[in-house]
Protein backbone atom coordinates (compact mmCIF):
# COMPACT_ATOMS: atom_id res chain seq x y z
CA UNK A 1 0.00 0.00 0.00
CA UNK A 2 2.80 2.34 0.72
CA UNK A 3 4.23 1.43 -2.34
CA UNK A 4 1.13 2.18 -4.68
CA UNK A 5 1.08 5.73 -2.19
CA UNK A 6 4.14 6.98 -3.23
CA UNK A 7 3.81 5.81 -7.05
CA UNK A 8 1.19 8.06 -6.96
CA UNK A 9 2.03 10.91 -5.10
CA UNK A 10 5.50 11.05 -7.61
CA UNK A 11 2.92 10.61 -11.15
CA UNK A 12 0.82 13.50 -9.72
CA UNK A 13 4.10 15.33 -8.72
CA UNK A 14 5.59 14.89 -12.42
CA UNK A 15 2.43 15.86 -13.83
CA UNK A 16 2.10 19.26 -11.58
CA UNK A 17 5.64 19.86 -13.12
CA UNK A 18 5.01 19.29 -16.55
CA UNK A 19 2.34 21.35 -16.54
CA UNK A 20 3.75 24.05 -14.54
CA UNK A 21 5.76 24.14 -16.65
CA UNK A 22 3.88 24.34 -19.35
CA UNK A 23 2.07 27.21 -18.16
CA UNK A 24 5.26 29.16 -17.52
CA UNK A 25 6.15 28.95 -21.28
CA UNK A 26 9.38 26.95 -20.13
CA UNK A 27 8.97 24.92 -24.03
CA UNK A 28 8.43 26.05 -26.98
CA UNK A 29 5.36 25.59 -29.55
CA UNK A 30 5.98 22.44 -31.61
CA UNK A 31 9.35 20.94 -29.16
CA UNK A 32 9.44 17.86 -28.55
CA UNK A 33 9.59 16.39 -25.09
CA UNK A 34 12.15 13.26 -24.23
CA UNK A 35 11.14 12.03 -21.42
CA UNK A 36 15.19 11.29 -20.00
CA UNK A 37 15.30 14.89 -20.25
CA UNK A 38 12.63 15.63 -18.34
CA UNK A 39 13.31 12.97 -15.95
CA UNK A 40 16.64 15.16 -15.40
CA UNK A 41 15.35 18.22 -15.01
CA UNK A 42 12.87 17.68 -12.13
CA UNK A 43 14.12 14.81 -10.47
CA UNK A 44 11.69 12.23 -11.50
CA UNK A 45 12.43 8.49 -12.63
CA UNK A 46 11.35 8.07 -16.49
CA UNK A 47 7.81 6.02 -15.24
CA UNK A 48 5.89 8.78 -14.05
CA UNK A 49 6.90 11.36 -16.47
CA UNK A 50 6.24 9.02 -19.12
CA UNK A 51 2.44 9.02 -17.54
CA UNK A 52 1.92 12.49 -16.80
CA UNK A 53 2.61 13.15 -20.68
CA UNK A 54 0.59 10.05 -21.57
CA UNK A 55 -2.19 11.77 -19.16
CA UNK A 56 -1.71 15.62 -20.50
CA UNK A 57 -2.07 13.72 -24.05
CA UNK A 58 -5.23 12.38 -22.81
CA UNK A 59 -6.09 15.86 -21.73
CA UNK A 60 -5.19 17.72 -24.99
CA UNK A 61 -2.73 19.51 -23.50
CA UNK A 62 0.09 17.93 -25.38
CA UNK A 63 0.04 15.76 -28.79
CA UNK A 64 1.10 12.28 -29.40
CA UNK A 65 2.69 12.52 -33.29
CA UNK A 66 2.51 9.87 -35.95
CA UNK A 67 6.24 8.64 -34.83
CA UNK A 68 4.91 8.18 -31.52
CA UNK A 69 6.75 11.30 -29.91
CA UNK A 70 5.17 13.45 -27.47
CA UNK A 71 5.30 17.04 -28.80
CA UNK A 72 3.88 20.86 -27.89
CA UNK A 73 0.81 21.57 -29.78
CA UNK A 74 0.98 23.87 -32.81
CA UNK A 75 -2.50 25.69 -32.59
CA UNK A 76 -4.06 26.54 -35.81
CA UNK A 77 -5.14 29.98 -36.27
CA UNK A 78 -9.06 28.56 -34.88
CA UNK A 79 -7.97 26.21 -32.25
CA UNK A 80 -6.05 29.56 -30.81
CA UNK A 81 -9.25 31.73 -31.19
CA UNK A 82 -11.57 29.27 -29.83
CA UNK A 83 -9.18 28.88 -26.33
CA UNK A 84 -9.17 32.59 -26.21
CA UNK A 85 -12.90 32.87 -26.04
CA UNK A 86 -12.89 30.13 -23.63
CA UNK A 87 -10.12 31.85 -21.21
CA UNK A 88 -12.45 35.11 -21.48
CA UNK A 89 -15.43 33.52 -20.39
CA UNK A 90 -13.99 31.34 -17.31
CA UNK A 91 -10.63 33.77 -16.26
CA UNK A 92 -13.41 36.32 -16.40
CA UNK A 93 -16.18 34.50 -13.95
CA UNK A 94 -13.53 33.60 -11.55
CA UNK A 95 -11.91 37.48 -11.61
CA UNK A 96 -15.75 38.47 -10.82
CA UNK A 97 -15.72 35.81 -8.36
CA UNK A 98 -12.94 37.10 -6.32
CA UNK A 99 -14.01 40.20 -6.08
CA UNK A 100 -15.87 39.63 -3.11
CA UNK A 101 -13.48 37.33 -1.41
CA UNK A 102 -9.79 39.04 -2.37
CA UNK A 103 -8.59 39.82 1.09
CA UNK A 104 -6.14 42.88 1.70
CA UNK A 105 -3.20 40.96 1.95
CA UNK A 106 -3.96 39.22 -1.78
CA UNK A 107 -4.48 42.87 -3.24
CA UNK A 108 -1.09 44.45 -1.93
CA UNK A 109 0.23 41.21 -3.62
CA UNK A 110 -0.95 42.51 -6.94
CA UNK A 111 0.07 45.76 -6.48
CA UNK A 112 3.74 44.25 -5.82
CA UNK A 113 3.46 42.48 -8.75
CA UNK A 114 2.26 44.88 -11.36
CA UNK A 115 4.86 47.37 -10.18
CA UNK A 116 7.72 44.10 -10.43
CA UNK A 117 5.90 43.93 -14.32
CA UNK A 118 5.91 47.78 -15.19
CA UNK A 119 9.51 47.27 -14.18
CA UNK A 120 10.60 44.59 -16.07
CA UNK A 121 9.42 45.65 -19.40
CA UNK A 122 12.64 46.34 -20.27
CA UNK A 123 13.98 44.31 -22.95
CA UNK A 124 16.77 42.65 -20.63
CA UNK A 125 13.84 41.69 -18.44
CA UNK A 126 10.90 40.31 -20.24
CA UNK A 127 11.50 37.15 -19.41
CA UNK A 128 10.55 38.03 -15.89
CA UNK A 129 7.53 39.90 -16.49
CA UNK A 130 6.07 36.49 -17.52
CA UNK A 131 6.74 35.20 -14.22
CA UNK A 132 5.33 37.94 -12.72
CA UNK A 133 2.22 38.00 -14.93
CA UNK A 134 1.44 34.30 -14.50
CA UNK A 135 1.59 35.19 -10.57
CA UNK A 136 -0.60 38.12 -10.99
CA UNK A 137 -3.12 36.34 -12.72
CA UNK A 138 -3.53 33.50 -10.36
CA UNK A 139 -3.48 35.27 -7.50
CA UNK A 140 -6.45 36.43 -8.55
CA UNK A 141 -7.92 32.79 -9.67
CA UNK A 142 -7.08 31.22 -6.74
CA UNK A 143 -8.61 33.86 -4.58
CA UNK A 144 -11.61 32.82 -6.07
CA UNK A 145 -12.21 29.72 -4.18
CA UNK A 146 -12.92 27.51 -6.85
CA UNK A 147 -10.89 24.78 -7.53
CA UNK A 148 -12.78 23.35 -10.11
CA UNK A 149 -12.33 26.28 -12.00
CA UNK A 150 -9.16 27.26 -11.23
CA UNK A 151 -8.05 23.71 -12.71
CA UNK A 152 -9.83 25.16 -16.05
CA UNK A 153 -7.81 27.95 -16.24
CA UNK A 154 -4.37 25.91 -15.38
CA UNK A 155 -5.25 23.52 -17.90
CA UNK A 156 -6.27 26.27 -20.48
CA UNK A 157 -2.93 28.22 -19.62
CA UNK A 158 -1.01 25.05 -20.41
CA UNK A 159 -2.07 25.56 -23.57
CA UNK A 160 -1.46 29.14 -24.23
CA UNK A 161 1.90 29.27 -22.02
CA UNK A 162 4.16 27.69 -24.80
CA UNK A 163 3.19 30.97 -27.08
CA UNK A 164 3.56 33.62 -24.16
CA UNK A 165 7.30 34.15 -25.00
CA UNK A 166 5.86 35.96 -28.26
CA UNK A 167 3.86 38.52 -26.97
CA UNK A 168 6.82 40.75 -26.61
CA UNK A 169 7.39 40.87 -30.74
CA UNK A 170 4.46 42.83 -30.79
CA UNK A 171 6.02 45.87 -30.21
CA UNK A 172 2.35 48.04 -30.11
CA UNK A 173 1.46 45.64 -27.46
CA UNK A 174 4.67 46.05 -25.20
CA UNK A 175 4.36 49.75 -23.72
CA UNK A 176 0.60 48.77 -22.82
CA UNK A 177 1.07 45.39 -21.52
CA UNK A 178 0.91 45.89 -18.03
CA UNK A 179 -2.11 49.14 -18.23
CA UNK A 180 -5.51 46.73 -17.76
CA UNK A 181 -3.58 44.77 -14.82
CA UNK A 182 -3.62 48.55 -12.94
CA UNK A 183 -7.52 49.19 -13.73
CA UNK A 184 -7.85 44.49 -12.66
CA UNK A 185 -6.25 46.20 -9.20
CA UNK A 186 -8.84 49.29 -9.42
CA UNK A 187 -11.92 47.26 -9.96
CA UNK A 188 -11.00 44.64 -7.14
CA UNK A 189 -10.48 47.28 -4.39
CA UNK A 190 -13.65 48.62 -5.13
CA UNK A 191 -15.19 45.33 -5.04
CA UNK A 192 -16.76 46.05 -8.90
CA UNK A 193 -17.09 42.40 -9.76
CA UNK A 194 -18.72 43.37 -13.24
CA UNK A 195 -15.75 45.72 -13.74
CA UNK A 196 -12.98 43.58 -12.93
CA UNK A 197 -14.55 40.85 -15.19
CA UNK A 198 -14.25 43.70 -18.50
CA UNK A 199 -11.21 44.40 -17.66
CA UNK A 200 -9.41 41.16 -17.19
CA UNK A 201 -11.14 40.07 -20.51
CA UNK A 202 -9.94 42.91 -22.22
CA UNK A 203 -6.74 42.33 -20.95
CA UNK A 204 -6.75 38.64 -22.62
CA UNK A 205 -7.64 40.06 -25.89
CA UNK A 206 -5.62 42.60 -26.15
CA UNK A 207 -2.70 39.95 -25.52
CA UNK A 208 -4.47 37.16 -27.74
CA UNK A 209 -4.34 39.94 -30.50
CA UNK A 210 -0.78 40.49 -30.50
CA UNK A 211 0.20 36.41 -29.99
CA UNK A 212 -1.86 36.24 -33.22
CA UNK A 213 0.35 37.96 -35.31
CA UNK A 214 3.07 35.40 -34.48
CA UNK A 215 0.89 32.54 -34.96
CA UNK A 216 1.67 31.77 -38.65
CA UNK A 217 5.25 32.57 -38.13
CA UNK A 218 5.37 30.18 -35.08
CA UNK A 219 3.58 27.35 -37.93
CA UNK A 220 6.60 28.08 -39.93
Amino acid sequence: MMLKLEHDTLNDRAYREIRQALISGRFAPGQVLVIRQLAETFGISTTPIREALQRLVAERILELQKNRSIAIPLLSAETFLELVRIRCAVEGLATEMAASRIDASQLDRLRELSEGMEAALLPSRRRRYLVLNESFHFTIYESAGAPILLDMIRALWGRIGPYLTYLFDAQRYVPHANDHHVKIIAALERRAARAARTCIVRDISEAAAALADALPRVAR
